[in-house]
């Protein structure tokens, strides 16, 4: 019965209900990846407020059982309030609406407890405290939503550890609960919840590192799935390879790049995530020991010989990250898999308005590899008609490749009909050709590298199956044959298995660096060289290798290759020696080997490599004996005709040199200043891209301080 004692915790959950209410006014709220549970908190707030406030200006007070029950429920309805005004985006969504979903309940139990309690002293009660009944708010608070996804995901890392499921359903149902509603969500998951684990681990709580392992794994199935989802909505005449899909944007690539973990994604993409605070690679999880995002030419040049090969446009990922939702949702994505009267994709078919796509190229499109080059300043009528073709040709086409669109690698350009099997016929011929390597007969030997080759140049899988089975040190092995076709079909072997990262350690670490490096100065044929030193930039993305293989000696062959090599070794030996040139023991070491001097030769732009060459002036550049080796060969003319009629990463680079050569010298900086910069520097500041604006801004900057100084000496 009702009794006249304190009233204190009905005025507290009152209060705390009233806080709970104004959540609603909380400008993230809707992306609260636990809005569903704030909803049913509302509504069982707004069933109590009234009762509690009818209760409060009346003479009853509750009795210490009714009083007791009110402590509970406000301490749960503050417990929530705190956890919804707590959430951060970067944290983790499961736990977070795993905790909220408990919290959520027990305020739904606690609300049915007080209700019940109200009802048995029903009669005790003034008539104007009872409306509505209790009875009515018992049942309306039994209608409250309490399906639980903490049941869903117990059963599915059940299901995981019997290697019986979670089936897709399920994977969709739990990441839609949990708000992990797009790639770039499951992707950041997998990464915290990778560093709860690891914190578990060092505190020996083996039974919650378990359990975070099973959720991991649950993430990396959702990335998995929507990943073939999105595959699926591709428009292309076959299956991409998941080595030409950045794990971010789950696209076709256009502009690859390697981070510090040796992984290769799409720039913006990559670049968005590290601009988040992410210092974490997506795919591998580990920890990102700098920000240098290195251009991956051999991917680059795959995709280019591919797409041409298959007819496809990929999509402009600067749409694609700028769109309202640059990230493909999951729940839309399944929707669009399972449901035939809804779906864009309908009879394997996708609604060219509904998804992003990768386009299909009508035979009227231009060529994928069609190339833009700068021009020089004496051919400015040609180039002003270049620009209106290439400005009507992007209005009428989709996103093409970037510069540079014809550098391939001879031997590993897809070829027209693809080499397919089954996983194990494959993996069968791979183990009879990896004993073909073997053998004493030169002929056996040169049909086993050449067949190997072909398996190897456009097959993702069977790249994984040929270093499986133990193909890696035979091939490392055959470099140093006196037959050029076999050295020739090794060393293309090694570099088309080195594009899946997993191999590049393996490659590694079966003694290749010092093989390589033997085929790079003495090579038979132009071709092994050029692979030679494009395999040995495909090692290097790993940190640890560029210090290895600079101290092996293999920049001095890679600059010997850059002056005379073929036209392919010279674009190969350039990547190479940008790679190599972040560590910075190895900025010297290119530079006392003549490096600079090819460079600037290389910056005409009839050789087709200025935005590779100007890509290793830049990093020459910020150590001293690089700016005064680029100042004394020649290399602010064309730096500065780059700056004008460069592309838009050709002139960032170009303007970060000139920028470390004016700093460092003054009069380097007068030379830059004759040289007519400063028009095209204020047209950088409105129209390049974010780094190059930023540069040319600092570097006017600098010539009014270099000006004003100027004019203080005379």
């Amino acid at each position: 019965m009702m009794v006249q004692m304190e009233v204190s915790w009905l005025r507290v959950l009152l209060d705390n209900i009233s806080s709970y209410l104004t959540l609603s006014s909380m400008d993230d709220l809707s992306s609260n990846p636990a809005l569903k549970y704030y909803t049913r908190g509302e509504e069982i707030s707004n069933l109590l407020k009234p009762v509690l406030e009818n209760l409060i200006d009346s003479d009853a007070s509750p009795s210490e059982l009714l009083n007791n029950g009110f402590e509970e429920l406000a301490q749960y309805c503050d417990e929530l309030r705190e956890q919804f005004e707590s959430w951060q985006p970067l944290s983790t969504r499961i736990f977070y609406v795993l905790q909220i979903e408990s919290l959520a309940s027990k305020l739904r139990e606690s609300s049915l407890e007080v209700f019940q309690l109200l009802k048995h002293c029903e009669q005790h009660l003034p008539a104007d405290t009872i409306s509505p009944s209790f009875e009515e708010c018992l049942e309306l608070v039994k209608l409250v939503a309490r399906d639980e996804i903490s049941y869903t995901i117990d059963q599915a890392l059940k299901d995981q550890k019997n290697s019986v499921g979670p089936t897709s359903e399920v994977l969709v149902k739990i990441a839609e609960s949990t708000g992990l509603r797009s790639n770039q969500d499951i992707l950041i998951e997998g990464v915290v919840l990778t560093n709860m684990k690891e914190d578990a681990e060092l505190t020996d709580n083996d039974t919650e590192a378990e359990y975070l392992d099973g959720l991991i794994s649950l993430t990396t199935r959702m990335h998995e799935y929507l990943s073939d989802i999105k595959q699926a909505q591709l428009r292309c005449p076959v299956r991409v390879p998941s080595d030409f899909r950045c794990s971010l944007s789950l696209e076709l690539m256009t502009d690859p790049v390697i981070v510090a973990s040796g992984q290769t994604y799409e720039r913006v993409f990559i670049q968005k995530w590290i601009d988040m605070g992410l210092m974490v690679c997506p795919k591998t999880r580990q920890s990102l020991s700098h920000t240098t995002l290195t251009p991956n030419f051999i991917v680059r040049a795959f995709l280019a010989s591919w797409c041409e090969t298959n007819n496809v446009y990929p999509p402009d990922p600067l749409e694609l990250i700028h769109s309202s939702q640059p990230f493909p949702l999951l729940l839309e994505s399944v929707r669009a898999s399972s449901s035939e009267n809804s779906s864009p994709i309908k009879n394997g078919q996708a609604d060219a308005e509904e998804l992003p796509q990768v386009f299909s190229r009508s035979a009227s499109a231009p060529g994928i590899v069609s190339e833009v080059v700068c021009k020089t300043k004496r051919s400015t009528n040609a180039a002003s008609a270049a620009d209106r073709s290439v400005s009507q040709a992007r209005s009428n086409t989709p996103w093409k490749f970037p510069e540079e669109r014809h550098w391939r690698h001879p031997g590993i350009i897809p070829a027209s009909i693809r080499e397919t099997g089954s996983s194990s016929s494959i993996e069968t011929e791979v183990k009879k050709l990896i004993e073909d390597l073997k053998s004493s007969s030169l002929d056996t030997q040169r049909e086993a590298t050449a067949r190997i080759r072909i398996l190897s140049r456009n097959s993702t899988d069977n790249r994984i199956v040929i270093a499986r089975c133990g193909a890696i040190p035979s091939l490392v092995s055959l470099l140093y044959s006196t037959d050029e076709r076999i050295q020739a079909d090794a060393v293309t072997c090694l570099l088309n298995l080195s594009i899946n990262d997993n191999n590049k350690s393996l490659i590694a670490e079966s003694g290749a660096i010092e093989p390589l490096i033997h085929v790079l100065k003495t090579g038979y044929l132009e071709e092994a060289k050029a692979n030679s030193a494009a395999t040995l930039f495909s090692l290097s993305v790993i940190e640890e290798y560029k210090t290895e293989i600079g101290e092996a000696g293999a920049i001095e062959p890679l600059v010997d290759l850059l002056g005379s090599g073929s036209l392919s070794g010279k674009k190969d030996a350039a990547t190479a020696l940008f790679n190599l040139s972040i560590h910075h023991e190895n900025k010297t070491k290119v530079i006392e080997a003549g490096a600079v001097r090819y460079l600037v030769e290389l910056m005409d732009p009839a050789f087709g490599m200025v935005e590779k060459a100007v890509v290793v002036l830049a990093n020459l550049a910020t150590v001293r004996e690089g700016k005064i080796a680029i100042g004394e060969e020649g290399g602010i003319p064309v730096l500065v005709e780059v700056v004008e009629l460069g592309s838009a990463r050709g002139k960032e680079n170009a303007t970060a040199a000139l920028l470390q050569l004016c700093t460092h010298s003054p009069k380097f900086c007068n030379s830059v200043i004759r040289e007519g910069v400063i028009p095209p520097l204020v047209a950088l500041t409105k129209s390049g891209t974010a780094r190059g604006k930023e540069k040319a801004q600092n570097l006017l900057k600098y010539f009014k301080v270099h000006r004003q100084n100027n004019q203080r000496r005379g």
